[in-house]
């Protein structure tokens, strides 16, 4: 059988990138056995999160290899331990980014186990694994970093899994687990109701689900993009405005919006100027980071000061707030826009996300079929990822930006040389002077 469960813990096949390569191929581990309060899963799918591609290349730099990512969990329960109440055989159940914490602190307490002050057990290359006591590796992997859901099997305590309603599509799931409440719990927490004035920076992956998530609550949206190609996206999915930060559109300038949003979520994960987007902010309002970075801002304070702005970060959310926007998108129908692939794509899929996921879709990997020692037989050989240079021409607005900003360097630079000519000129001329007066004394 291609997976066994037994008393002493539950083979699994995974997923394993072995060094910054990222050139994934199937290793076999074992899951640990079902304790009393764990759900074990069988996984069906899997989503694929940029963070997964910056583990595997360790552009963190502190990836322990091998690593087998993945956060975005959706599969069917096929056993439950002795205590269990949440879930039953049958179940669809979903995990999101991490397994455990300590339920001591005042964030567990609270709900916001992402923030546990001993540090909250990740899905994948969190170690020492069992710190808080729920998140044991399996027999002869105690000690190894945890270990994520591109495997076809997994176990979680009850407290750390999410029901997924029986009539949601096991498919779209997973991205949920990230993508939905990453956006989902900073609109909840500052307090995005009917009427307030989202603004969506970056209509990738995360950018979707926040279009959707503030729409269903009654926001108005407004999506910023550098790219005008992205407004037919953003009308689509339902935005009330579009604004590009790079030129003319058939919307709005970064001008024409300035004062108009009380919240803006920053997803964008590239350096870029937060200068030029605070001014789009109404007195009292905030931009959320989300978007990871590891440029220092630079911001101006007056502004802040004297409108009473702000510039905040989040970082995914807590379990209950989980449940509660997939319970959401559930009653609501909103769904990710996903593509299904096979485990055997997933290099490929780790050189789209490298070359900047530009369509606003979420790859999802179909495990229980294509994980298999007879799919990968099938498919023959799979061509590690080929991170090459992004090569896209500049669009229009690109290259208007880029000239914009040459222009005002030479403008600068010619008013440096003109108002250098003038000073030595006078400098000349007083000298000349000066020379003059000695002659005539």
């Amino acid at each position: 059988p291609r997976e066994m469960a037994a008393a002493d813990g539950i083979e699994t096949i995974g997923m394993a990138a072995h060094d910054d390569k990222c050139n994934f191929k199937p290793v076999q581990f074992m899951r640990r056995a079902l304790g009393e309060y764990d759900v074990h899963i069988e996984m069906q799918y899997c989503g694929v999160c940029h963070t997964d591609l910056h583990y595997a290349k360790n552009d963190l730099g502190s990836t322990q290899y091998p690593i087998i990512p993945g956060h975005e969990l959706a599969g069917i329960c096929v056993g439950v331990g002795a205590k269990v109440t949440k879930f039953k055989k049958g179940d669809k159940v979903g995990v999101g980014c991490f397994v455990d914490s300590c339920r001591e602190c005042a964030n567990c307490a609270k709900g916001d186990e992402q923030y546990c002050a001993k540090g909250c057990t990740l899905t994948y290359q969190s170690a020492p694994p069992n710190k808080h006591g729920r998140a044991k590796g399996g027999p002869g992997f105690e000690n190894n970093p945890t270990a994520g859901g591109y495997s076809t099997q997994f176990v979680v305590h009850e407290l750390y899994a999410i029901k997924i309603p029986n009539d949601y599509p096991l498919e779209m799931a997973g991205p949920l687990m990230c993508a939905a409440i990453t956006m989902y719990d900073p609109l909840k927490y500052f307090g995005a109701v009917q009427g307030t004035r989202v603004g969506i920076m970056g209509l990738g992956g995360l950018g979707v689900m926040g279009v959707k998530l503030a729409k269903a609550l009654g926001c108005t949206v407004t999506v910023i993009s550098s790219t005008e190609r992205k407004e037919a996206m953003a009308n689509n999915l339902g935005a009330d405005h579009f604004v590009c930060s790079t030129g003319k559109t058939k919307g709005k300038t970064l001008a024409d919006a300035m004062g108009t949003l009380d919240l803006v979520l920053d997803t964008i994960a590239a350096d870029h100027d937060l200068k030029q987007y605070m001014p789009l902010l109404a007195p009292s309002g905030r931009i959320i980071l989300i978007g990871v970075t590891t440029k220092p801002l630079e911001l101006d304070k007056m502004p802040m000061v004297f409108l009473r702005q702000g510039v905040q970060g989040s970082l995914i959310g807590g379990i209950k707030n989980t449940q509660e926007v997939v319970d959401l998108c559930a009653s609501k129908g909103i769904y990710p826009e996903v593509k299904v692939v096979p485990v055997q794509k997933l290099n490929w899929v780790m050189e789209k996300l490298h070359a900047s996921n530009d369509s606003g879709v979420r790859y999802v990997l179909e495990l229980k079929e294509s994980l298999c020692t007879e799919a990968f037989q099938k498919a023959g050989y799979i061509p590690p990822p080929d991170f090459k240079v992004n090569t896209r021409p500049p669009s229009y607005e690109e290259l208007v930006a880029t000239l914009k900003v040459y222009a005002q360097q030479v403008a600068f630079f010619g008013f440096g040389v003109i108002f250098g000519m003038v000073l030595m000129k006078g400098w000349y001329e007083h000298m000349e002077r000066q020379a003059n007066g000695f002659q005539q004394f």
